[in-house]
């Protein structure tokens, strides 16, 4: 673990983690159950405390989603720490939850529900692999 770390910021990374998980299994049996409205606002929830598990061991936060996104961005991506399309993944998760949750006739299909719960899997595996290296332990 690096020396400047506290623990309190680590065990918060560590949670936000778990909270990913728990929102990507919850789209998956969404998922099966052809929910697809609510899978994605899942989908959209495992990808954003992801984000916020890698930003708190900066000491960043923010209560705004469009705060934690642009952070991430800047500080991950645009550094290349994580690959562009995971910029690209984020948006598109993004505005399918608005859409999901705020679109009276939105219509959510199955394929695109798929690839956004196949996204999810892509940020939080990455993001995993991150924690695990940058903690220099198995979360």
């Amino acid at each position: 673990m690096l020396p400047d770390m506290d623990m309190e910021k680590v065990n918060l990374s560590r949670y936000r983690l778990e909270r990913s998980k728990e929102d990507l299994d919850a789209a998956e049996m969404l998922f099966r159950e052809k929910q697809f409205r609510i899978a994605n606002n899942r989908a959209y929830y495992s990808i954003f405390h992801a984000l916020r598990a890698v930003l708190i061991l900066d000491r960043y936060d923010s209560s705004k989603h469009s705060g934690i996104i642009a952070e991430f961005r800047r500080r991950y991506v645009k550094e290349g720490v994580f690959p562009p399309e995971v910029s690209k993944m984020i948006g598109s998760a993004f505005t399918i939850r608005n859409a999901s949750d705020y679109d009276d006739m939105f219509i959510a299909s199955k394929q695109e529900t798929a690839t956004q719960i196949q996204n999810a899997h892509f940020v939080y595996d990455s993001v995993e692999r991150y924690l695990a290296s940058r903690l220099n332990e198995s979360i």
